[in-house]
C-alpha cells in the first residue's frame, strides 16, 4: 500500500516509520520542514518527503494524490496553552480538504481515551478533531489511548525525572486519578494491525493495557522495577498553576505542556472496550513490562524518537531554515580555531557533546546557565539528547537545537533555545587542513542583548576556549 504519515517527525511517526517500511509499504513522509526529519540516510532512502503544513491549505502535492491510507498523527498541545484547540480543528478541517484530492481509502487517527463526561481541554480537542475526520470523505479509524509508555515519550520521560530525582514526594491529588497505560510496543502494533482492515473502518476503539492504575500506583511500580526507595504524600492544597510549575521545574519538560498534562491528569482515561484486542488477536503488555523494555532500548542505546526532538519542545516552533544562513552583519562573534591531528576523533567528541558528555569545559557553569533558564522560562538542560552518538538536524540538545549535522562536510550547527536577548548560534567545523574552527554568533537585540553579550564575554572566552582545548585533545574532564 502507498501510504501518507502525518506527523512523521513526532514521537509515534518516527516508531511508526520504519515498521511500515519493514512490512512492505510504500510511506510518504508529510512535514513542515523536510530538513527536520530526524532519519538516517538509510531510512530517507526507501521514503518520499513532502513538505506541508496543515495550518494553512497548500495545493496538493503530486505525490500523495494516489495514495490508498493516511495516518493522522497531528497535534499541538505542547506549542501553546491557550490556542491549541483552534490549531487542531483547523489542522483537521485543511487535512480533510487536502484528501478529497486523493485516492485516499482509509485514514487512522491516533486520539485519547474520552469516556468521561468532563473532559480536559486537550481530551475535548482529541474529540472535537475525531468529529472532523468523521466528515472527511474515507472510512475512518479512531484509536483511543491513555498515556503512552515508551522510551522518549513524554509520559515515561516525566515519571522517571520525578522517580529518579525525587525519593520524597509531596504531590498534589491529582495522582490518584486513575489510567490504563499503554506500551509504546502495543501502540504499534494496533498502529499497523487496523490497516486496511475492513472490520476497524468508521470505528472508533479504545486501546489500553491490562493494568488500570493511578498515577501515584504508577511512580510507585516504576521505583519498584527499578529498585528505588519512593516515598509519596499527596495533599490537597497544590492548585493546578503550582502544580505545573512543581512539574516544570523538577522535570524536562516545557511549561506550556505541563499546564496541559496536569489539566488532562485530573480526568480518569480508562478503556471500555476490548474489540480491538479481540479483532487482532492483540495481548497488550503489563505496565511493568513496558517500564522493562523502555530501559532495554534506553540501555541498548536503541531510543529512535524522543518527544523532546519535537519543534514544540523548544523556544522556537517555527521553520528553522531561516537560521540556517548564519548572519553576519549586527552580530557579535567568539571565533576560535586549533590545529588538530586526528579529525576523525575529533568529529566524535563533537558529534558527543552535550548530554551525559556534557560541554567538555565549565560543565558546572553549564548547568547553572541551564538552572537559571529554566528559572526565567526557558528549556534548560534536561532534554539533555536522544542518542549519545547520533545527531539529526532537529533533534534538541540540551538548550540548544541542531540546524546542520554533516559528519561528511565535518560540520554541526547549532541555534539558541534558552532564554537571551537575541539569537546565538554555536558552529563546529573541520577544514581540509585539519583545523577545527569553533564560532559562537550573537545577533543581540536592542541595547539589553548587548550588554548581556559583554557582561557574559569574560566568561565566555574561557569556557568556550576551554571546550575548543579539550574537543581537540580528547580530554572532557
Amino acid at each position: 500500500m502507498r501510504i501518507l504519515l502525518t506527523g512523521a517527525n513526532g514521537y509515534i511517526g518516527l516508531r511508526l516509520l520504519p515498521q511500515l517500511l519493514e512490512l512492505g509499504h510504500e510511506v510518504v513522509c508529510a512535514v513542515r520542514n523536510k530538513n527536520r526529519l530526524s532519519a538516517n540516510k538509510e531510512l530517507l532512502s526507501k521514503i518520499e518527503i513532502v513538505e506541508i503544513d496543515f495550518l494553512e491549505l497548500p495545493e496538493t502535492p503530486a505525490a500523495i494524490k494516489n495514495i490508498d491510507a493516511a495516518y493522522y498523527l497531528i497535534h499541538s498541545m505542547s506549542g501553546s496553552m491557550e490556542d491549541f484547540d483552534e490549531q487542531e480543528a483547523q489542522s483537521a478541517k485543511n487535512f480533510n480538504k487536502l484528501m478529497a484530492e486523493t485516492s485516499v481509502k482509509q485514514v487512522i487517527y491516533l486520539s485519547g481515551i474520552v469516556n468521561e463526561e468532563k473532559l480536559s481541554k486537550h481530551l475535548q480537542s482529541r474529540k472535537r478533531v475525531e468529529e472532523i475526520l468523521y466528515q472527511g470523505d474515507f472510512k475512518l479509524t479512531v484509536l483511543r489511548a491513555a498515556i503512552i509508555v515508551g522510551s522518549g515519550s513524554s509520559s515515561f520521560e516525566i515519571i522517571r525525572d520525578l522517580c529518579e530525582k525525587l525519593p520524597v514526594m509531596i504531590t498534589p491529588q491529582w495522582v490518584r486519578t486513575k489510567c490504563q497505560p499503554t506500551s509504546i510496543r502495543d501502540v504499534l502494533l494496533f498502529l499497523t494491525g487496523v490497516l486496511g482492515n475492513e472490520k476497524c473502518y468508521n470505528d472508533s476503539f479504545d486501546i489500553g493495557g491490562p493494568d488500570v492504575l493511578s498515577y501515584k500506583e504508577m511512580m510507585l511500580q516504576y521505583a519498584e522495577v527499578r529498585d528505588l526507595k519512593l516515598y509519596i504524600l499527596d495533599v490537597p492544597v497544590m492548585s493546578p498553576k503550582i502544580s505545573s510549575y512543581w512539574l516544570y521545574f523538577v522535570t524536562s519538560t516545557s511549561y506550556k505542556l505541563a499546564v496541559n498534562l496536569v489539566n488532562s491528569m485530573k480526568v480518569e482515561v480508562i478503556s471500555n472496550d476490548k474489540r480491538l484486542e479481540e479483532i487482532l488477536g492483540l495481548s497488550p503488555i503489563s505496565y511493568k513490562e513496558a517500564i522493562k523494555l523502555a530501559f532495554y532500548k534506553i540501555e541498548q542505546n536503541q531510543v529512535v524518537s524522543s518527544w523532546k526532538d519535537s519543534m514544540s519542545s523548544g523556544r522556537f516552533r517555527k521553520n528553522l531554515n531561516k537560521y540556517i544562513q548564519v548572519p553576519t552583519f549586527g552580530c557579535l562573534k567568539d571565533g576560535q580555531s586549533i590545529k588538530i591531528e586526528n579529525p576523525e576523533e575529533v568529529l566524535e567528541r563533537i558529534w558527543a557533546i552535550g548530554g551525559l558528555t556534557g560541554w567538555y569545559y565549565g560543565n558546572w557553569l553549564w548547568k547553572v546557565r541551564g538552572y537559571l533558564d529554566k528559572a526565567f522560562g526557558g528549556v534548560g538542560l534536561r532534554r539533555g539528547r536522544t542518542h549519545p552518538s547520533i545527531i539529526n538536524a532537529g533533534d534538541s540538545l540540551d538548550f540548544w537545537r541542531v540546524l546542520l549535522a554533516d559528519k561528511e562536510q565535518k560540520r554541526l550547527l547549532l541555534f539558541a533555545e534558552m532564554k537571551v536577548p537575541g539569537e546565538a548560534w554555536l558552529e563546529f567545523e573541520i577544514d581540509d587542513k585539519n583545523v577545527l574552527h569553533q564560532t559562537a554568533t550573537f545577533r543581540p537585540k536592542g541595547i539589553w542583548g548587548r550588554i548581556y553579550w559583554y557582561s557574559m564575554f569574560p566568561l565566555h572566552y574561557f569556557i568556550f576556549e576551554g571546550m575548543l582545548q579539550k574537543i581537540a585533545k580528547g580530554d572532557k574532564k
